[in-house]
């Protein structure tokens, strides 16, 4: 076909479009193409029979046009130069153009010049949807978004040799900056082969958009963040410039869609505070370069709950601290209750909570998942607590038998009851005089003796079983429990007033699958057992870090102890390895995979890779990525006996 007819035919179809007499074969799901050629014809008056010669502006005006950005061009310049590095062997060029569509920035191959000139690929070209028509650079311009524009989808005919991709650059405030665009005068006919083209003008936009931000609010605190704690300081997505009080000055786009705030106009509040967009305290946010080495600290969304991991960007002249912000750092150490954690939001906030009531006399109910440690916290509190030195004594309300809670809690004299003490007994509350009555699983406990026990917490005193005097206690009480409460009190199983007067102040500990900071509590928990057991050191590699941090942990850290005690006794030489973990924690497709029954005369796949690494148990396991228990519980499964002697390995049927 030739280019006129070509040509002809572009033009019969947009008329055709613009008249609904016919359907046009637009590039699958771009309505905005369309939207463009209505604009062009009804807004703008644009005649598709007539083609329009390209636009250059004159140096007057050009000049003119780049000092309007001259700020922006000279952060941009490092960007542009780069992407061209990355695709001027493909053929294309590289326009960089201000809000009006104004060509402020051009590199290209100076062999075609005249051609890209005439085409208006050049410095200074004009590509305002108002002037050229349906194009990347306009119909970003008027869509605020990226888009390519693939050959016969430009609205002049004479452009339908082009392919231009374009994508915006947005301005602290969300107002359009500049548009930067790849070109090429010829391209394949297949539209997706400009996929990759769009993915890479997106992403160097957005890298030139957030570095502009930082150089435009360089003297102000940037709080940075990212959903991966690993790339944070190097590519964080999400930019907020902060004030001393946290109130966020701007923000970049990522940032931005953070933000939004259905209540508001505009959907996003003005400048919103940054404590109530992430669920924290001021404290929280000035002390991430003092709270842990990697200077990286978590925080939760608010509106999404999602995880995000910050760092401060500082000024680059270093401002002097007020007196406000260094009070706000300096948090409190307590090196029983820090030891719990690392940064997860939820368990700072805990902690930061129970560090504050650890010397006051109400009462605490901790609540999370069987597991989670709550009896930990508990006995972390206490230890640093001014009742340290007197006893922690924990009762589980589920593990005592009915008939015995009483006196096990009350104690008794003597011969209160048949098989008692000779001598009577001191209950378990009066044990914890002076010190602190931890009651697990209090939802348990029967209901009669809620009764008794709310008795206790009100007048401070105790009736042993058999006994008229009460004795004085004081104690402290702590509860936990991972039932409803609430649900409990409606069905009729647990008092109210017990609940209100167990419940001076709740802790919430978060399930391991949802911490932030699953990484540290695996390490903790390892050097915790190694420690308790006097074992020699030992570390976890990087592919058992990885197997552990995807596993969904539903025992949460009392499965995770297990695990690692398990992981501890069959690794080799002071060094765990995915293939030293439960089963559980391993993917449980290659499981399923390996464990099928083999009911063909054919080997089996684990007795040909047996036989492939000549019975090395340790080599199939690795290859596999499974612990050495778990092959020999297939071997037994599917019936094949070790080899013990030269010649073929047999398979028992």
């Amino acid at each position: 076909m030739t280019t006129q007819l070509a040509q002809q035919r572009h033009i019969d179809a947009i008329l055709s479009y613009a008249d609904n007499s016919s359907s046009v074969n637009l590039s699958p799901g771009d309505e905005l193409i369309g939207r463009s050629w209505k604009r062009c014809i009804d807004e703008y008056g644009l005649d598709p029979s007539q083609p329009r010669r390209a636009r250059i502006v004159t140096q007057q005006t050009l000049r003119e046009h780049q000092d309007s950005v001259d700020e922006f061009l000279n952060v941009a310049r490092s960007g542009v130069e780069q992407l061209y590095s990355n695709i001027a062997k493909l053929g294309y060029v590289l326009l960089l153009t201000d809000h009006r569509g104004i060509t402020v920035q051009y590199l290209g191959d100076r062999r075609h010049d005249q051609r890209l000139r005439k085409a208006g690929l050049y410095l200074g070209a004009d590509w305002s949807e108002q002037y050229a028509g349906t194009c990347a650079v306009g119909t970003c311009i008027q869509e605020q978004q990226a888009l390519t524009c693939h050959r016969v989808d430009h609205f002049d005919a004479t452009h339908i040799n082009l392919t231009c991709t374009s994508a915006p650059i947005l301005d602290p405030m969300g107002n359009l900056l500049a548009v930067l665009d790849i070109s090429a005068l010829d391209s394949p006919n297949a539209r997706n082969s400009q996929t990759f083209a769009l993915h890479l003008t997106q992403l160097y936009a957005r890298m030139i958009e957030d570095a502009y931000f930082l150089r435009r609010y360089r003297k102000q605190v940037i709080f940075r963040c990212d959903a991966s704690r690993e790339f944070v300081q190097v590519n964080g997505q999400y930019l907020f410039a902060i004030d001393e009080e946290g109130r966020v000055e701007a923000a970049n786009t990522a940032g931005r869609s953070l933000m939004l705030s259905p209540g508001s106009d505009n959907g996003i509040e003005p400048r919103p505070d940054l404590t109530s967009l992430f669920e924290c305290e001021l404290r929280d946010i000035w002390s991430i370069p003092y709270d842990h080495d990697d200077q990286i600290k978590a925080f939760r969304h608010s509106t999404s709950g999602r995880t995000f991991f910050a760092a401060l960007i500082q000024p680059r002249v270093r401002l002097p601290a007020t007196s406000t912000k260094a009070a706000l750092a300096a948090e409190e150490h307590v090196p029983q209750l820090d030891a719990l954690a690392a940064d997860d939001p939820v368990m700072r906030r805990t902690l930061g909570l129970a560090k504050r009531l650890r010397n006051k006399d109400v009462g605490l109910l901790i609540l999370g998942e069987t597991g989670t440690g709550k009896e930990v916290l508990a006995r972390a509190i206490h230890a640093a607590s001014h009742r340290s030195r007197r006893a922690f004594v924990a009762v589980n309300c589920a593990a005592i038998p009915e008939s015995l809670i009483e006196s096990e809690l009350f104690g008794y004299v003597s011969g209160a009851f048949t098989g008692a003490r000779t001598r009577g007994m001191r209950g378990l509350i009066q044990q914890a005089d002076g010190g602190t009555l931890f009651l697990d699983e209090i939802g348990d406990m029967p209901f009669q003796l809620q009764t008794r026990l709310l008795r206790v917490l009100a007048e401070g005193e105790i009736l042993p079983v058999g006994s008229d005097s009460p004795v004085k206690v004081n104690c402290r009480v702590m509860a936990a429990t991972h039932q409803d409460l609430g649900q409990l009190i409606e069905q009729g199983s647990f008092r109210a007033d017990l609940y209100y007067r167990l419940n001076g102040a709740t802790l919430r500990l978060p399930s391991l699958s949802q911490r932030a900071d699953r990484q540290h509590v695996i390490k903790q928990v390892l050097a915790n057992r190694i420690e308790q057991d006097g074992l020699p050191a030992v570390r976890i590699r990087a592919d058992a870090m990885s197997a552990l941090l995807a596993y969904s942990w539903p025992g949460n850290i009392r499965q995770l102890d297990n695990a690692l005690a398990f992981a501890e006794a069959t690794c080799d030489n002071g060094e765990i390895t995915v293939n030293d973990l439960p089963e559980e924690c391993l993917c449980e497709q290659v499981l399923s995979v390996v464990e099928a029954d083999d009911d063909s005369d054919d080997a089996s796949p684990l007795l040909e890779a047996l036989m492939e690494h000549q019975w090395n148990v340790s080599e199939v396991a690795r290859f596999y990525g499974v612990s050495r228990p778990t092959i020999y519980r297939w071997m037994q499964h599917q019936g094949i006996q070790h080899a013990r002697f030269l010649g073929k390995p047999k398979k028992e049927r």
